[in-house]
């Protein structure tokens, strides 16, 4: 029989141990307090649920990552999340049936089928925030405004933001009457940059004005500025067109106040997440990171599986690698190291320092004072003058 070691762990798969763990749970339980702040409410969604209902709306490009099984019960398909924002999507659509704007936020493990680019990890810490029922620039400016602060309170150096919206160029295929086959080889040559490609596609457009106002959207890219070129070179468009770039331009220019000290850099031609999202799409980044570290935008539609398609826009995280990224300081919890013993009184001054917060670790029998220092303990709970008392551990 083949030994197996069953230590091991499947690739992507890893523990958090004690030390990160507990920074973890901080950043955790300081970025929930952040979003209620904001009026968000927290919500927790199960681990795994009814395939279909997680395959929908946004999760229909997950199905590549999403683990499933049948439910031994009902014989049907279940999958593992890969992502909560459908979870939550069904929420406000379905469960709360709210009719005014609903802000809500979620933390919670997620797991892949395979990593993300650039990256190893399969089981993630999925950190988010949703604003339904407003469809307009004000929310997006919001959740991108709390994202950036999930950011800076995780103390992450070197943030640049990207933003775009797809539906420039969304609507400039639909107007151009562009059939579903070139649309696709069209959006692949725009994300590659492929001038020569993309000046073929849309030569067999009839209206020429139409075809050099796909063909500018690779060259759309840059801080600011951007948009003022996007407004003469995009002149004539559809009006859905020129409304987006209006919502980029007011972003712009609230963020610019905002946070002055974050480079804004904007890309027309760069449509992440084109497939579910509607609207405006962001990208958080930082230096030698070569993936964004929070991502997010508006996707309008993705409550209609549910029976309610309400106007949303949220952003998300991975928790786990914005405490590993950040530079906050590592705190080194104190602790008060209690002896073994039955005497009177004991136990009660244990509960009390308990109750007042502190840490405090009991000896097991055999063990003594000598130890305190390998189980983080700075000080030692004693018998003094007729009562217990703290002290230093070596005073």
């Amino acid at each position: 029989m083949p030994t197996v070691d069953r230590w091991l762990l499947p690739d992507g798969i890893d523990e958090v141990l004690p030390v990160e763990a507990a920074r973890i749970e901080a950043a955790r339980r300081q970025l929930l307090d952040l979003f209620s702040c904001w009026g968000y409410d927290l919500v927790i969604t199960p681990h795994i649920e009814y395939l279909e209902s997680l395959l929908t709306g946004a999760g229909h490009d997950l199905d590549l990552q999403t683990f499933k099984m049948t439910d031994q019960l009902s014989g049907r398909m279940l999958g593992l999340r890969a992502d909560i924002t459908p979870q939550v999507a069904r929420i406000d659509a379905h469960t709360l049936g709210a009719e005014g704007p609903s802000r809500l936020c979620y933390c919670g493990s997620v797991l892949h089928t395979r990593p993300r680019p650039l990256s190893t990890a399969r089981s993630l810490i999925q950190l988010g925030a949703e604003l339904y029922g407003d469809a307009s620039s004000t929310s997006d400016i919001e959740v991108i405004s709390l994202m950036l602060e999930t950011l800076a309170s995780c103390q992450v150096q070197g943030v640049h933001l990207d933003i775009g919206h797809v539906g420039i160029y969304r609507g400039l295929v639909q107007a151009a009457g562009v059939d579903e086959t070139t649309e696709r080889a069209l959006f692949d040559a725009l994300q590659r940059k492929a001038v020569d490609e993309v000046t073929q596609l849309t030569a067999g457009i009839g209206q020429s004005s139409l075809a050099a106002m796909l063909c500018s959207l690779v060259e759309l890219s840059g801080g600011v500025e951007v948009l003022d070129r996007a407004h003469a070179l995009l002149d004539g468009a559809p009006e859905s067109v020129m409304a987006a770039l209006d919502d980029l331009s007011e972003i712009a220019q609230v963020l610019a106040r905002r946070y002055p000290q974050i480079p804004l850099y904007f890309d027309l031609g760069e449509l992440r997440g084109y497939h579910y999202h509607t609207g405006v799409v962001f990208a958080a980044f930082v230096p030698g990171v070569g993936q964004s570290v929070a991502q997010g935008g508006r996707y309008d539609d993705i409550g209609s599986d549910f029976g309610r398609a309400r106007p949303a826009t949220g952003f998300s995280t991975d928790l786990r690698f914005l405490v590993q990224r950040g530079d906050a300081a590592e705190q080194q919890r104190s602790a008060i190291w209690a002896p073994h013993s039955n005497e009177a009184g004991l136990h009660e001054q244990i509960a009390r320092l308990r109750q007042q917060g502190e840490r405090v670790i009991v000896a097991l029998p055999g063990q003594s004072a000598a130890e305190a220092a390998d189980y983080g303990c700075d000080r030692v709970l004693g018998f003094q003058a007729g009562s217990w008392s703290v002290t230093d551990l070596n005073s």
